[in-house]
């Protein structure tokens, strides 16, 4: 009997259920949209635990409707999600609250500064700034400032792996390739940190609250009786261990080579590598866990990177999602359209995408800006110049990465949502000088999850061959030489330029009007 895997993948805008064959082909998919938050104050990102789960049982239910595969040809389950989105819960695994998701903006009060030799060590490294992002950012002491009765009942410190990893079977557990967050977790061991590390001191909760780890491909329980039923599938699965979303994108995009450069076009746009050496691709700012195990993944993230996109298409694109609907067409066939109606360069208009502060690279007092403006400039140049912006973002990531490393990146794998436009593909392996490589399936992330089950289970021997087997490359788009002239001098002589001319005037902004906090 021919075996399949299903991959569970909870992202920010939507919950997708997947059933993949051993070969990396997407046999049946189930999606759901999901509203990425809601917010009862300025800042706050929150969403009801129960929406992700039903939303996973209405997306199961649009897979099997939609298969002749038997759920009995199901060998084994993985689960993906969004990075950093926690969930306080009860001894039961019961939601205490909604959960905070990776987009809140909320920070706690610093109380007091990190003591002892740790507090001295920031001093004297000029860090004070980085670790009080960790102090502000951090939901732990939030929740223990502002709801002290919410974090006294709470038994369970949970990300969104976690918590759907225990609806799903009971245990409380969840990867090492899941833990990114603002939690007291050692990134260079994969473990949580020793008890004198200076983030429990931040975090104000005891170790017991935090879930057990395991490594990508190991099991982490095995699918009970009612979440069975509300999956569709046999009791008693293995659920397989995978990783985020964002490492599970670049294994299900073939990025085992620390050669390949994996870029994400997203909601937040990333760029990695996965190596087996711990490397900080900025100095302080820790590697990922990869989905592969005892691995990093060198990460240079644009904050709300392809939200951009999203905005522009909300504010400026009306015209063309109403074409669209009216003739059954996808709306990216027409935005691509929008950016080939002008030249590559945008006529000089330049963006610098930083629409979300930062913590070291760009500083927090960061903001996005366009410059160059004349008035030949039409929506479609500043949409060009979006996409631009982005790419230049992500080369300049691309350059960290390897000086820190010393490792030459060659080529580029693209997925996530940005990279099913052709015009972007093209005008990033131009800006890169390098081939843009098109995963030859949407459902990257998915596709990872499931490469972690295939391994896990046994069904391959190891990573690399299951990645072999399992991925394959699509569209490739070469560099245009002139084109990448022109991007080059732009690149060099002008983005590169763009923040430490315009930190000043950032800094003075947030001065004088507060914003950002």
């Amino acid at each position: 009997m021919k075996k399949y895997i299903l991959s569970i993948d909870n992202g920010t805008q939507s919950v997708r259920a997947l059933l993949f064959d051993l070969n990396g082909e997407l046999v049946a998919k189930g999606k759901v949209e999901i509203e990425p938050y809601f917010s009862k104050y300025p800042g706050w990102a929150e969403q009801d635990p129960d929406l992700y789960w039903n939303s996973l049982g209405l997306a199961c239910e649009q897979l099997w409707a939609n298969t002749d595969v038997s759920p009995d040809q199901v060998a084994g389950v993985g689960l993906t999600t969004q990075r950093g989105t926690v969930i306080n819960v009860d001894e039961n695994g019961q939601a205490l609250r909604p959960a905070i998701t990776w987009l809140d903006q909320r920070q706690a009060e610093i109380e007091k500064p990190i003591g002892g030799l740790w507090g001295v060590l920031f001093k004297c490294l000029g860090l004070r700034h980085v670790v009080e992002g960790f102090q502000k950012k951090a939901q732990a002491p939030w929740l223990a400032q502002n709801q002290p009765e919410i974090w006294k009942k709470t038994h369970k410190f949970l990300l969104l792996s976690g918590y759907l990893t225990h609806r799903l079977t009971g245990e409380f557990k969840d990867s090492v390739g899941c833990t990114v967050g603002y939690l007291p977790f050692d990134y260079k061991k994969h473990t949580w940190a020793s008890k004198l590390d200076w983030k429990w001191q931040v975090v104000s909760m005891k170790d017991e609250m935090l879930p057990e780890l395991v490594k990508p491909g190991e099991t982490l329980g095995r699918i009970h009786d009612a979440a069975a039923q509300h999956l569709g599938v046999p009791a008693g699965l293995p659920l397989i261990a995978a990783a985020s979303d964002k490492a599970c994108e670049v294994i299900g995009s073939g990025g085992v080579d620390p050669h390949i450069g994996c870029l994400s076009y997203g909601t937040t746009a990333t760029i990695n590598t996965t190596t087996k050496k711990y490397v900080e691709p900025v100095m302080f700012i820790p590697p990922y866990p990869a989905a592969i195990p005892d691995s990093y993944n060198t990460e240079v993230m644009i904050y709300r990177g392809f939200w951009m996109v999203s905005w522009f298409k909300k504010q400026f694109g009306l015209k063309e999602q109403q074409v669209a609907s009216e003739k059954g067409l996808a709306p990216e066939a027409l935005f691509d359209e929008l950016v080939n109606s002008v030249p590559a360069g945008s006529m000089g208009l330049m963006l610098q995408p930083y629409w979300s502060p930062g913590t070291r690279v760009p500083g927090p007092e960061a903001k996005g800006a366009v410059i160059g403006f004349g008035d030949v400039h039409t929506r479609a140049h500043l949409y060009r110049s979006i996409l631009e912006g982005l790419a230049y973002g992500l080369r300049e990531g691309k350059e960290k990465i390897e000086k820190r490393s010393g490792t030459k990146i060659t080529k580029l794998r693209i997925s996530g949502g940005g990279s099913q436009s052709d015009a972007a593909m093209q005008l990033t392996a131009d800006i890169f000088g390098l081939p843009a490589e098109r995963p030859s399936t949407y459902e990257t992330s998915g596709l990872g999850a499931a490469i972690n089950v295939a391994v896990g289970l046994g069904l391959y021997d190891n990573y690399d061959v299951a990645i072999q087997k399992m991925t394959s490359v699509g569209d490739v788009f070469e560099p245009d030489y002139q084109t990448s002239k022109l991007y080059e001098q732009l690149y060099q002589n002008v983005y590169l330029k763009m923040y430490k001319r315009l930190q000043p005037l950032y800094k003075q902004i947030k001065e004088i009007t507060g914003y950002p906090k």
